[in-house]
């Protein structure tokens, strides 16, 4: 699930009260609709323009199948499912009209679950969690690469491989990136004995302990929300509902954790011999995630790809929201896995989706991969470089037949569309260069504008209505969202919006973008429902969350309008780990200096680091616990006050699709 599980657990636990548990609006019973005339055409046409009779796909989503759980579901600790194979059984036969048929197939092959044996000494568990976990045999035991995103899943797995392969010990752990979908379970697979003794090495990219503690905080609770739109939360699993995320399924919602490792890999290539296992290690920050890492097995003339290879086109930019990545160092990682292995290699497997076999499929999907990245990122400045902006260019780039004929360069979790826009946005920022967008006005504001100038809104949903039995859905949601935000309580424009976004959704090909058109079809008939999301609050995340990156969410905490105007110094103690720092507020702004204390504070807040964590992970409230003398105030008790509530709490379920 990417940044954005990190960015639930840090927003949810440093904000001064829960996340999550707000709703804006009650419940009312809507009606879900069928496909369009429309709809049900641009669907079948997809059935017209793909090579559906190439199964290969299907045949090597099923090699070497060996069990999967009977009972469909893994549950946790409270008897509860943390995650349900089984309710993603209603993905086989054909397409129904409601879904695009190449996101169908894509679902299908992506909900095939179970343990397989890509080859002798490697297995997988596929279809558990978002991600795949793998077992690499060792001399002495299972070395287990990316152990999912709850203890729960990853323990699951380990039993499964034991019970049905060989009953060993984990004898190392490798987490290929620092995405939380990977790394998540790892207690669940070694012990705190195991931990504390370093006997079993865990292998991580370098980085990857700050970027997976640190990554997305500022801008978490944002991402967080529109992550619930990006993965389908709030939808049923259905074929009018979520297929999953494209990339895979769908996330579990059991224990998160994370560990140190002890072993970083910094540089290409590193050799390794790992439990009597050869490993020659590439690193490749920068391009999926902030901290990555392939490795090539020798022995098994084999690479795990992590993420930066899949059975689909990745994101260049998140729909959840996220730091742009760049297309041009994705493909040149590619380029040099194809120089270093393309003439050896005979099994492709990865973090997500099935492996491949053979040299030369092998070496004609990575060249595939490759060139969807560069031709991506090429064509968008090329087609930039002759003017146009942002929105022509992703209008314009198509990807030439012999890339997108193949299925696993297709747009189920990044697209076409929104990856030429993030290269454009790489480069170019924002705005377009035309001074007409410079100053826009803000969507209300906006929107009233428009029902002006169209002579109503009863003139504009007449018109929409027509446009919709047209067919003209991208113009119809862009009409409908004006009058939505100009005037909130229609609910007859609010309704006709759900049905366009309903039908785009229905046309998806990308599984993001069929839970983001869903999604808030579903929040414009209902309003804003609180709703189950990964249940992430780790204390592993808050204790080793960077006392400066702390500090620093508290700077964007800060109201700062409200903060204008007063000036607030305070001197910050904490024993325990032997730290001291200053606090300033002045022109409305937070800062802060490590390892100083000044002359003539306001005030001296004294507190352990682990009262913080316990007050983060809200096992106790900063008035119990100055209560209590755990957190001691020497000076202006008032002062500090005044700093705590110019604290903002943000709110999770934010509006989306209204004002």
């Amino acid at each position: 699930m990417k940044r954005s599980i990190l960015s639930t657990i840090i927003a949810s636990l440093i904000a001064a009260s829960p996340v999550h548990a707000i709703m804006s609006s009650s419940a009312t019973d809507y009606e879900v609709k069928s496909a369009t005339a429309i709809t049900t055409t641009v669907n079948a046409d997809v059935k017209k323009s793909l090579p559906f009779s190439d199964t290969s796909d299907f045949v090597d989503a099923n090699r070497g199948f060996i069990a999967d759980l009977a009972s469909g579901e893994i549950l946790g600790s409270n008897g509860k499912p943390v995650y349900s194979m089984s309710s993603f059984n209603f993905l086989e036969g054909q397409a129904p009209d409601t879904t695009n048929p190449s996101l169908w197939r894509q679902s299908i092959l992506n909900a095939t679950s179970g343990l397989f044996e890509v080859t002798e000494g490697i297995y997988q568990v596929r279809a558990w969690d978002l991600a795949n976990i793998s077992f690499i045999r060792g001399d002495s035991g299972w070395i287990i690469v990316d152990p999912l995103l709850s203890t729960e899943t990853a323990s699951a797995a380990l039993e499964l491989v034991r019970e049905k392969v060989e009953d060993l010990p984990v004898s190392a752990v490798i987490l290929t990136h620092s995405h939380g979908d990977h790394f998540g379970g790892v207690r669940g697979v070694i012990s705190e004995e195991d931990i504390d003794s370093g006997k079993v090495p865990v292998i991580a990219p370098d980085h990857f302990f700050e970027e997976s503690v640190n990554e997305n905080l500022m801008a978490g609770n944002q991402m967080s929300r529109r992550a619930s739109y990006m993965y389908g939360n709030l939808l049923e699993k259905s074929p009018t509902g979520t297929l999953g995320s494209g990339l895979g399924t769908t996330t579990s919602s059991g224990e998160f954790t994370i560990v140190k490792p002890t072993i970083e890999i910094g540089h290409t290539p590193t050799h390794l011999n790992i439990d009597g296992v050869e490993m020659e290690f590439m690193y490749t920050p920068g391009a999926e995630a902030p901290a990555e890492l392939m490795f090539y097995l020798p022995e098994f003339n084999a690479l795990m790809q992590a993420e930066e290879i899949n059975k689909t086109m990745h994101n260049l930019y998140t729909l959840r929201g996220a730091q742009v990545r760049s297309g041009l160092d994705w493909s040149k990682y590619i380029q040099q896995t194809i120089e270093n292995y393309g003439d050896e290699v005979e099994i492709s497997f990865g973090s997500h989706h099935w492996p491949t076999w053979g040299n030369e499929r092998i070496v004609d999907y990575w060249e595939g991969q490759r060139d969807t990245y560069r031709y991506i990122h090429d064509e968008t400045l090329r087609l930039a470089n002759h003017g146009m902006t942002m929105l022509e260019v992703a209008e314009s780039v198509k990807l030439p037949e012999s890339l997108s004929s193949g299925f696993a360069n297709r747009g189920y979790y990044g697209s076409v569309s929104h990856n030429a826009k993030a290269q454009y946005q790489l480069y170019y920022g924002w705005f377009s260069g035309n001074p007409a967008e410079l100053n826009e006005l803000p969507p209300v504001e906006e929107g009233q504008k428009f029902i002006e100038y169209m002579g109503g809104s009863d003139n504009i949903l007449e018109k929409a209505r027509a446009d919709f039995i047209d067919g003209e859905y991208r113009w119809v949601a862009t009409a409908l969202n004006h009058v939505v935000f100009a005037e909130p309580d229609n609910q007859e424009a609010k309704n006709l919006l759900a049905d366009t976004l309903e039908q785009m959704g229905y046309q998806a090909e990308s599984g993001p973008w069929r839970n983001f058109y869903l999604s808030g079809a579903k929040e414009l008939r209902q309003g804003v429902m609180a709703a189950a999301t990964p249940n992430t609050s780790s204390p592993d995340i808050v204790k080793n969350l960077n006392l400066e990156t702390y500090l620093d969410y508290l700077g964007v905490r800060l109201n700062h309008p409200k903060a204008a105007g007063k000036e607030l110094s305070f001197n910050v103690v904490m024993p325990d780990i032997n730290q001291r720092f200053t606090l300033n507020v002045e022109n409305g702004v937070l800062n802060y200096t490590m390892n100083k204390q000044m002359d003539n504070p306001q005030a001296t807040i004294q507190l352990d680091r682990s009262v913080l964590d316990a007050i983060n992970l809200q096992q106790t409230k900063v008035s119990d616990a100055i209560d209590a003398g755990d957190v001691q105030v020497l000076g202006d008790k008032d002062k500090v006050n005044q700093f705590i509530a110019l604290l903002d709490v943000f709110p999770f379920w934010f509006n989306i699709v209204t004002p």
